[in-house]
């Protein structure tokens, strides 16, 4: 059993915001377990907490801005970078400004001042977020594709290609935590093309930016005056030359794909706004914090799911996932009377299906159901219900695609609280007894862990 970990000590470090140019002070505490990360600004009289979640996210312009009404912090991905990547389950950050010192771009320094805290155990048990199935996110104007597949463990694998030919395409993958992190990816820095350096500028960002906490690549030619503008902009104490390796003023790299590396960086530090750690093989072609932030929000709202099912029952285990296009492949109802959105667990030892329905305004019983007060249709409920039980039925008997199952009974049905638009529904059915053809369930439907309706039923399978 793993343990959850925070910080022996409090540790301070200084130095100047890269977006904002504030010079700032942050401030890593010790934090109880199930803490998580969460940011306190000490410069400002209202002491708002900021947890690092994805609920939470207002801009991603350039770096990842977490807020609460007019309070934000700027930037935070490389911080929650140097904690994940210590397997530091929670912390306390305070501020003295609205973004973290930039340093050299990396999450080194965060690092080496995380690491002279020291790092001690909890007494409670660190919880994981294990992917069972392949979740998929695509952006395809921007090339984006983000997906993590089941895997007992932690793994990482980064391609960026922006269709550059300064930069080209660059690949690099992470496959031990504890081992790589430190010593391959926390000194990646950041990165940035000669050709939006000024643009960035322009919108109030990079103040704080300097050759000494970024990688800046020539992807244009440069006038004499451009690089004047340049040494300006980068706060260069010497003048700004095109160099020999493709980066301006020569700049040497710590690694060949130190781009590819500080996106992956990037990446640990924006999943953490997951909220708990994964265990999933993460593969990502041209990730950046908007597709990052996209894609942690797909899997947090399946975390929730998952740990609101377990609130249910706390002792399943997933064993097989169906997704509505396999589902229609079961049943032959479609809309509006396909009531099932997704089955998340099939026990063929136990004989038991759970399924879930999104339960949105846009159903079309509501516009004739109670209109000024939507309420779903109680019988509608036990129709799911048995949509439900017929999959699961339809997972036990030979030639599926040649079967029908009727319902031929219902028993004892009791409805217990209104459905309404908002409500995930459970369902959660227990095969009893199976004889002649004839199936007999326990069928229970739940709202946030709450029963809404219940029912015995019976079903009978008949060809097609």
């Amino acid at each position: 059993m793993e343990k959850q970990r925070t910080i022996k000590t409090s540790v301070a470090l200084s130095g100047i915001g890269l977006h904002t140019g504030n010079k700032s002070t942050i401030t890593f505490h010790p934090a109880p377990p199930n803490y998580h990360y969460k940011f306190i600004r000490t410069d400002i009289d209202e002491k708002v907490e900021i947890p690092a979640l994805v609920d939470y996210v207002v801009d991603l312009s350039r770096g990842t801005t977490l807020g609460i009404g007019n309070v934000k912090v700027h930037t935070v991905e490389h911080v929650l970078a140097a904690l994940a990547g210590l397997k530091i389950d929670n912390c306390l950050i305070e501020l003295s400004a609205n973004e973290p010192p930039v340093f050299d771009g990396s999450s080194m320094a965060y690092v080496n001042a995380l690491l002279e805290a020291g790092i001690e155990e909890q007494d409670a048990e660190r919880e994981y977020f294990e992917i069972d199935e392949t979740i998929d996110y695509k952006n395809e104007e921007k090339f984006v594709e983000i997906v993590a597949l089941p895997l007992n463990d932690y793994r990482l694998t980064v391609m960026i290609d922006y269709f550059n030919p300064a930069l080209g395409s660059q690949h690099t993958g992470l496959f031990d935590m504890g081992k790589e992190f430190v010593s391959e990816f926390a000194p990646a820095r950041t990165f940035c093309f000669l050709n939006e350096v000024e643009m960035l500028y322009d919108n109030g960002l990079i103040k704080g930016g300097s050759l000494d906490s970024a990688l800046v690549i020539i992807d244009k030619e440069v006038t004499p005056n451009e690089l004047g503008n340049l040494a300006k902009i980068m706060n260069l104490n010497t003048t700004a030359f095109v160099g020999t390796n493709g980066y301006l003023n020569n700049i040497q790299l710590r690694y060949k794909n130190e781009p590819a590396r500080h996106k992956l960086l990037d990446m640990i530090g924006d999943l953490t706004l997951i909220g708990v750690p994964l265990k999933s093989q993460i593969l990502a072609a041209r990730p950046g914090h908007a597709s990052n932030y996209e894609f942690s929000k797909v899997v947090r709202k399946k975390y929730l799911e998952k740990k609101k099912l377990n609130k249910v029952h706390p002792q399943r285990k997933t064993t097989t996932s169906i997704n509505i296009e396999e589902i229609m492949g079961f049943l032959p109802h479609r809309y509006p009377f396909l009531l099932v959105d997704r089955i998340i667990e099939i026990d063929r030892q136990k004989n038991r299906i759970i399924g879930l329905k999104n339960v949105t305004m846009n159903e079309e019983f509501f516009q004739g159901h109670f209109p000024g007060r939507p309420v779903m249709p109680g019988v509608l409920i036990i129709e799911a219900l048995a949509q439900t039980g017929g999959i699961l039925i339809f997972n036990m008997v030979e030639n599926p695609e040649k079967k029908l199952a009727f319902f031929s009974s219902i028993n004892n049905a009791k409805f217990r609280k209104p459905v309404v638009p908002g409500d995930q529904l459970v369902f959660d059915l227990q095969l009893t007894k199976s004889k002649f053809g004839l199936f007999y369930f326990n069928a229970t439907a739940y709202v946030d862990s709450q029963v809404v309706a219940e029912a015995e039923l019976q079903a009978a399978i008949v060809d097609r």
